[in-house]
């Protein structure tokens, strides 16, 4: 397992590498909600992990409050995770985020059962989840994914696809309409960060 002083900075990277509005560490350390409600997720979780889980909860709920990052302590994260502006999204208790991911604003990860068993999606590695996407269910989001600003994704993505529209469905099989309102290009293999939702 890293320390602590690696994961740091592994957060404050992956902001310098995404962003390009970031223009110091120091910035990013001192300013950026999306990082900060990593930390305390992270702290939120290893209590949760140890069967605290009152004080997990409230110490996410008090993250909420600050970062508009709503992160439950269950929930699993991997590293280099970014996300952006953060304000509204919601990760529920299940779901899981590999690594090098990263979600702007306004994403959730939320479930469509109300059994205790797996209802949040899985997110592989090096996915981008555009802004105000929707990704409900056990579903997976393969590896090197991207999901477009917007999509309402119900099933699962395979690896390298990029989707975007609602319900959401592969690039090439949307219309150049469906792709001109979710802001991504019909005419590409790939949505990339801008066109995802970024800066």
């Amino acid at each position: 397992m890293p320390l602590p002083w690696t994961r740091l900075r592994e957060d404050l990277r992956a902001a310098l590498e995404n962003d390009p509005a970031a223009l110091s560490r120091t910035e990013v350390l001192l300013t950026y909600p999306g990082v900060h409600a990593l930390w305390i997720h992270r702290l939120a979780h290893a209590l949760w992990t140890a069967g605290l889980h009152l004080p997990a909860r409230l110490l996410s709920h008090l993250s909420r409050f600050l970062t508009g990052v709503e992160l439950h302590p269950a929930a699993r994260v991997g590293r280099r995770v970014f996300v952006d502006h953060g304000m509204g999204v919601v990760v529920g208790e299940t779901a899981e985020i590999g690594d090098d991911v990263v979600l702007y604003h306004g994403v959730t990860l939320g479930g469509n059962s109300m059994r205790r068993t797996k209802r949040h999606p899985t997110i592989e590695d090096d996915v981008v989840l555009g802004a105000n996407a929707t990704l409900v269910g056990p579903i997976t989001v393969g590896e090197g994914a991207r999901v477009g600003a917007g999509a309402v994704v119900v099933d699962d993505v395979p690896p390298g696809t990029s989707v975007v529209g609602n319900p959401a469905r592969p690039v090439d099989e949307s219309s150049d309409d469906s792709a001109d309102r979710t802001g991504s290009a019909a005419d590409t293999d790939e949505v990339d960060a801008d066109e995802a939702g970024g800066n």
